[in-house]
């Protein structure tokens, strides 16, 4: 933990119903994110490829189109909020890398503007409705931590959620918070029967990461339902952060556009840490099989 750090940071997580115009959504995205700013978020996190509804449920070329290069026009514009706000974003995109290359990508920008750097998602689903590995090029960037004005972030997105050692390897790089930009949700035929333990699973697993690393978990989803409306899917929101042992600081609605505001309080990690000392006790003398597909 930097010196330079005071005792606490505020986060600030944007849920959101996304329209079909990208422009659109991009102008109620820095709204909110200026609205999050006056309430005293320092680091603010938009929910996985805010510009657009989500596109991968199905398989078309066509939706190539919605990517752009980083830099690019969103990169400026973001890091012209960031400076104007004095708050780090942590931004999704849908990344054209070169012709045929695509990545879905986050980017930080710190409180002056600048950019940090980024995280392309390395874990990429491919289920009903979640046909990413069609658009997506899996990450080669590594898991990362970022410094910034406020603090060391970690930055995952989504399907990496699911994944213990993500979460272990960008704690292990100083990060005191996980940002995960999400984009999940039920199908609706599925939501009456299976609903409420889907939902309940997907936050277990991240409160999961907070105790086991010792450090803040925030994950931001969108909201409502796109697609058909036979069928489609409905996401599920509730953004929420918890944390380092897991409790739960503050949560969106299910249904409603939000911005959360939640102060974290970093002598907190240090307190669960002592008495918790999980990093301490590992064995890292036997843990090279987990380079390893299967064992037998």
């Amino acid at each position: 933990m930097a010196n330079s750090y005071t005792n606490a940071f505020t986060l600030g997580l944007v849920q959101m119903r996304c329209e079909a115009d990208p422009a659109t959504n991009f102008e109620r995205t820095l709204s909110a994110i200026y609205r999050a700013a006056r309430n005293g978020a320092q680091i603010i996190c938009l929910q996985e490829l805010f510009r657009s509804p989500y596109f991968c449920q199905r398989q078309d070329p066509a939706l190539f189109d919605l990517a752009e290069p980083i830099p690019g026009p969103s990169t400026e514009r973001l890091a012209k909020a960031a400076g104007e706000t004095e708050t780090v974003i942590v931004a999704s995109l849908f990344e054209r890398r070169a012709p045929g290359v695509y990545h879905n990508t986050a980017v930080v920008f710190d409180a002056d503007g600048s950019q940090c750097g980024l995280y392309r998602k390395m874990h990429i689903p491919d289920d009903p409705l979640y046909f990413e590995k069609y658009y997506f090029t899996p990450g080669d960037t590594g898991f990362r931590a970022f410094s910034t004005r406020f603090g060391r972030v970690g930055v995952l997105v989504c399907w990496d959620q699911w994944f213990p050692e993500p979460a272990r390897l960008t704690a292990l790089q100083g990060a005191e918070v996980l940002l995960y930009p999400t984009a999940i949700g039920w199908h609706p035929r599925e939501k009456a029967e299976h609903g409420a333990s889907q939902r309940e699973a997907w936050q277990l697993m991240q409160r999961s990461h907070a105790i086991a690393n010792g450090v803040f978990v925030a994950a931001v989803n969108r909201v409502g339902h796109e697609g058909p409306t036979d069928g489609g899917l409905d996401f599920w929101g509730s953004s929420f952060v918890c944390d380092p042992f897991g409790v739960v600081l503050g949560q969106t609605s299910v249904e409603g556009e939000e911005v959360l505001v939640v102060p974290c309080d970093r002598r907190r990690l240090e307190e669960v840490r002592r008495n918790w000392p999980f990093l301490r006790d590992r064995r890292i003398d036997a843990y090279a099989d987990l380079t390893r597909r299967w064992m037998s």
